[in-house]
Order: structure tokens, then sequence, then C-alpha cells
């Protein structure tokens, strides 16, 4: 298995992850996350697997240095033209994160790493890396594909063989990624390296409402209810992605 790249996807990577309530309330949460744990000075930003460059902009247009590095030329394209017509300035590097310490001279302040573990063949080999591209005392946020929501919408949905299967992958060319994590797991890999500092869950109940009452509800009230969750001790790692600010130790 190799790591997967966007390069064919681009279109409908943005209708189907940034195209509804499931993107905003996504932005939402790493937004106030990251406003909670940020100093409030230009930060040198770099944003690994940037995809359309959301999050780059946001943090941009408040006044940080950010550099976009994405392997899938479509995606950075969209990046650019995203960022071009908001009046925004950017660095934009095409190239995987296996190639970033050879291009990149100096650590930066703040690293993102959102939604890129899952995609890739070793998710484990990219920590070592995040954690050289990041100065001591920055920051890392990091964003990932949670096992144990997958699994819990699949025994909401009765999907017993598959459960027993043990079978979590995603279709080759669907949008479900093929490796989610195991927080577990992944916490034990970041010993060593990294002190996570806060934990939130993305979006905690959006996906387990039935359709109908996800068409009913107001967009203002789905963001507020999970913002207000995003850290219940009950509800956090029911997130379908789980988001953790990270400081190196």
């Amino acid at each position: 298995m190799s790591d997967r790249h966007f390069d064919q996807l681009a279109t409908r990577f943005a209708e189907k992850i940034y195209g509804g309530a499931k993107g905003a309330i996504r932005l939402a949460v790493l937004q106030a996350d990251l406003i909670e744990a940020l100093p409030d000075r230009p930060l040198r930003v770099l944003d690994i697997g940037a995809g359309l460059g959301h999050m780059s902009l946001w943090l941009a247009e408040r006044g940080h240095h950010v550099t976009l590095a994405e392997p899938a030329e479509p995606m950075l394209e969209g990046a650019r033209q995203r960022f071009a017509e908001a009046g925004q300035t950017a660095t934009f590097i095409q190239a995987p994160w296996q190639e970033l310490l050879g291009q990149l001279t100096e650590p930066y302040d703040l690293v993102l790493c959102h939604a890129v573990l899952e995609w890739l063949a070793e998710p484990h080999a990219i920590l070592p890396v995040l954690h050289q591209l990041t100065k001591p005392g920055g920051w890392l946020s990091l964003a990932f594909y949670n096992r144990d929501a997958l699994i819990y919408r699949n025994l909401l949905k009765g999907h017993f063989r598959k459960m027993r299967k043990n079978d979590m992958a995603g279709e080759k060319q669907s949008l479900t990624p093929q490796q989610p994590l195991d927080p577990r797991e992944l916490a034990a890999q970041l010993e060593g390296l990294w002190q996570v500092e806060s934990q939130s869950g993305v979006r905690v109940f959006h996906d387990y409402m039935p359709v109908e009452f996800q068409a009913r509800a107001a967009l203002q009230d789905l963001l507020e209810m999970e913002l207000a969750h995003r850290r219940h001790p009950s509800f956090a790692g029911l997130g379908r992605y789980l988001h953790w600010i990270c400081r190196p130790v």
C-alpha cells in the first residue's frame, strides 16, 4: 500500500469535505482550538498536506506567514487561486512529506498536519519528521480520522460482518480514509516526541444524527453544540476526527 494523493479528486474532495455542514464543523473546531492555544503574534506556519488551503488561508488572514506543502498539483492550484482571490500571499510547495526536510531549512512555530496520517501507508513514519520541522517551544496541530468513531458508526448501522472481518479501510476511490487511526496507538507513538496539551472531537454527534434531523438543523445550532461538546469526557472520543494540539518534548 502506498500513500494516497488527490490528483484526480480535487473537485470531489472540495464538495465532499468542505461543501456542507461537515466541513463547517471541522473548520470551526480546528479554528477554536488554535485560537485558544496560540499566542497573539505572527507565526511561521507550515501546513503539510494543505489541500485546498482552507486552514492556511484562515491563518494568513490572521497575520501569520504560511507555507503550504501539498503533493497533488490540482489541490495546490486550487489553494493558489483561493489565496489570490482573498488577496493573501503564501509560499506554495508541491511535495510529499518525505521531501520536506530536504527543501526546508528552518523549523516552524506551528506545523499543521490535518487529515494526513490516515492516508499514509506508514502513518507513524511521519512523526519524527513533524518533530524536526517544529521549533522547540512550537506547536503541532494534529487532526486524524478516528478509528473508534468508525467502529461505532458501523455498529450503529449493523455492519457486523464487516466488524468481524475487522475491515475498516475505505474503498480505493472513496473518500473514506484507508488507515483510520487508533488514538491509543497514536498516543503511544507520540511518546518521547510530543506532549499532547489539548484534545477535541470533531463532529462528536452530527454524523450520528438521522439524516432528516441533519437536514432540519440550523448550521449555527450545529456549530454551537459541536463546539460546546468537543471536549466532553463522554463525547469527545466519538468525534469522527480527533484534533490534538501538541508541544515538542
